[in-house]
């Protein structure tokens, strides 16, 4: 029994050895794995910033070129710029027709119309306000005639009276009022609409507006038509203060008209000089 009991005793020795021996084995594989791990990290990492590095130079080679190449056209238009004046004062064609010179056109000729229709609404105005005063005239005139009918008509205020009825008449059938009324109805809405697009249409072609005699003046003209315009109410009621406002204004309007022309056709002429058909 001990002899037993001695050999189980250094079989359980040799056992726990070989169990202690299996896992510094084990550990010492696994110590292996991970160090190879670990330099093909290291390799991988390598290789990706040496990768990294290589693309970073080409970016830095390609951005080197699209500024290169940018330079180059800042350059070119520059040279067309001072070679062709013309492009400094276009939208770029993004506008296409509205850039053009028959476009631009539009403004002048329209205003060019609207001025000769300014002088005939005067002329017309001037009509009306005659068939209105004539009236009063006659009126002070039979007031100075003598009360008898026969020596009333021989008088001289008489053949005033006469006279001056035949014009009425002739005055009234001229129609002057509804003419004056239309004249003035076509100023203020062909004005307005041809104001806005001569100062659209500059914009469109430059990009911008120049503030000037130009401007102000036709700016100064729109407003003063609708001003000119909102007195005829108190117009058809007979106020005589209205009616002297109107005709103040309407004088002012055409002195500013008058004015403008000459900035006008140096405007036309600039016109000509920087657009082309159509």
């Amino acid at each position: 029994m001990a002899i037993s009991t001695t050999g189980a005793t250094a079989t359980t020795a040799r056992a726990r050895a070989m169990v202690k021996t299996t896992k510094r084995a084990t550990f010492v594989t696994r110590s292996a794995r991970v160090v190879t791990r670990a330099n093909d990290g290291m390799t991988t990492t390598t290789t990706t910033t040496t990768t990294t590095r290589t693309t970073t130079a080409a970016d830095a080679r390609a951005s080197e070129g699209r500024m290169e190449r940018a330079m180059a056209c800042a350059l070119a238009l520059a040279t067309m710029e001072t070679f062709a004046p013309m492009s400094a004062h276009a939208a770029n064609g993004e506008f296409g027709l509205f850039e053009g010179r028959t476009v631009a056109l539009l403004h002048p000729a329209g205003m060019g119309a609207l001025y000769a229709i300014t002088l005939y609404a005067g002329y017309l105005g001037l009509q009306w306000r005659r068939v209105r005063t004539i009236g009063d005239e006659i009126a002070e005139l039979k007031a100075t005639m003598p009360k008898e009918d026969a020596a009333a008509a021989m008088s001289e205020a008489g053949k005033k009276v006469a006279e001056l009825t035949s014009t009425r008449k002739e005055l009234v059938a001229g129609k002057f009022k509804d003419k004056h009324a239309s004249a003035g109805a076509l100023l203020l809405a062909m004005g307005v609409a041809l104001s806005v697009e001569g100062g659209m249409n500059t914009y469109l072609r430059t990009g911008k507006l120049f503030p000037g005699p130009h401007l102000y003046a036709g700016l100064t003209i729109t407003v003063l038509w609708a001003m000119a315009a909102a007195l005829i109410p108190a117009m058809e009621k007979g106020n005589d203060k209205a009616r002297s406002v109107h005709i103040a204004l309407n004088c002012l309007n055409l002195a500013l008209f008058t004015w403008q022309i000459p900035t006008g056709l140096e405007i036309v002429g600039k016109v000509f000089q920087f657009t082309s058909w159509p």
